[in-house]
C-alpha cells in the first residue's frame, strides 16, 4: 500500500475523541495537518465529508474520509505499521477490540448520564460508572496487559490512547459535580496507573499545547 501524501484531521479542541486521534497520529510520528470545526456553525467543506453523522472527528487521507474516533485508530494503525498499537497475535488483538468497544459502549454513555441534574439519576450513574471500570481493570489485567508501565507493556498500545486522555475528563466530572469521585485509586489501582503514565508522555503534553490555542481563543 501506498504511504499516504495528504493527512488532515478535522476535529474540535474541547473533543476528547478528537484528542485520541492526535495521540495516535503522533505516536505514529504522521505528519498532518488541523482544522479546527466550530460545531456550532459547521463549514460546508466540513460537512460534505461525511454527511451521514456530520461529527467531528473525521480524518482525511488523500482526499478520502475515515469518520468515527474507534474506525480512525485503526485504520492509523494498519496505515503506518510502526509502532504498533494492536498486538500482532490475532487472539490478542480481538481481546483489545473487545475492551475497546466495552469502552465505548459502557463507559461513554455512564459519563454522559453522570451529568444529569437528576439527583438519583447521578447517583445511579457514578456506581455504573465504578462497577463498568472495575470489570474493564479485570478484564484488562487478565486478557491484555504485559509487565510494563502502559496496559500494553512498555509502550501504549490502542487502550492506552483510548482510555489515557479520558482522564482529564472524568477529573473535569468531578470538579464540576461536587461531591462525586469517579478515579478510585483503590478500587481500580492499574487504570489509574496507566493513565498517569500516560499523560506523562510528550505526544500527550505537546498535543495539549498545541490545542490550547483553540480553547482559548
Amino acid at each position: 500500500m501506498a504511504i499516504p501524501k495528504e493527512v488532515k484531521l478535522f476535529g474540535n479542541a474541547m473533543s476528547g475523541f478528537c484528542t485520541l486521534v492526535h495521540h495516535a497520529l503522533r505516536l505514529k510520528g504522521v505528519a498532518y495537518d488541523y482544522v479546527e470545526v466550530d460545531l456550532k456553525n459547521k463549514s460546508e467543506e466540513f460537512l460534505k465529508l461525511h454527511p451521514v453523522h456530520k461529527k467531528v472527528p473525521i480524518l482525511v487521507v488523500d482526499g478520502k474520509p475515515i469518520p468515527e474516533s474507534l474506525v480512525i485508530l485503526q485504520y492509523v494503525d494498519e496505515t503506518w505499521k510502526e509502532p504498533p498499537l494492536l498486538p500482532q497475535d490475532p487472539y490478542l488483538r480481538s481481546k483489545v477490540r473487545f475492551w475497546a468497544d466495552f469502552i465505548y459502549q459502557k463507559i461513554v454513555p455512564v459519563m454522559y448520564a453522570i451529568r444529569s441534574t437528576e439527583v438519583e439519576t447521578q447517583k445511579k450513574a457514578v456506581e455504573e460508572f465504578h462497577g463498568y471500570f472495575k470489570t474493564l481493570e479485570d478484564g484488562i489485567n487478565k486478557d491484555v496487559h504485559v509487565h510494563g508501565p502502559f496496559i500494553h507493556g512498555e509502550e501504549p498500545g490502542l487502550l492506552d490512547v483510548i482510555l489515557g486522555p479520558f482522564k482529564i475528563g472524568f477529573q473535569h466530572l468531578e470538579q464540576m459535580l461536587a461531591g462525586v469521585k469517579l478515579l478510585d485509586k483503590e478500587n481500580t489501582p492499574l487504570l489509574c496507573s496507566y493513565m498517569d503514565a500516560y499523560v506523562e508522555l510528550a505526544v500527550v503534553k505537546d498535543t495539549e499545547l498545541m490545542l490550547s490555542q483553540y480553547v482559548h481563543a
